[in-house]
C-alpha cells in the first residue's frame, strides 16, 4: 500500500511541475497574439519580451522574438 501511495504521489507531483511550466510559454504566446490582434502593441511586446526571457531558446521564444522585430521595426 505504502508503494502505491507513493507512485500516486510522485505522479501528481510531475503533473503538477508539467503544468506550472506553462508549456515554454504557450499561454503567454496566445495572450501576446490576442493582445496584438486587438491593437494592444504595448501589451503584446511586453508579454512577448517576457517569453523571449522566461524561456530562450524554446519554439515559443522564437516565435516571440520574430513577432518583437515586427513590432519594434514597425513592419
Amino acid at each position: 500500500m505504502n508503494i502505491q501511495r507513493w507512485f500516486l504521489l510522485c505522479v501528481c507531483l510531475l503533473a503538477l511541475t508539467a503544468c506550472s511550466s506553462g508549456g515554454g510559454g504557450a499561454q503567454q504566446l496566445e495572450t501576446a497574439q490576442f493582445e496584438e490582434k486587438q491593437n494592444n502593441k504595448e501589451h503584446a511586446v511586453k508579454l512577448y519580451e517576457e517569453i523571449v526571457s522566461k524561456y530562450p531558446g524554446s519554439a515559443n521564444a522564437k516565435i516571440a522574438q520574430e513577432r518583437l522585430a515586427v513590432l519594434k521595426g514597425g513592419k
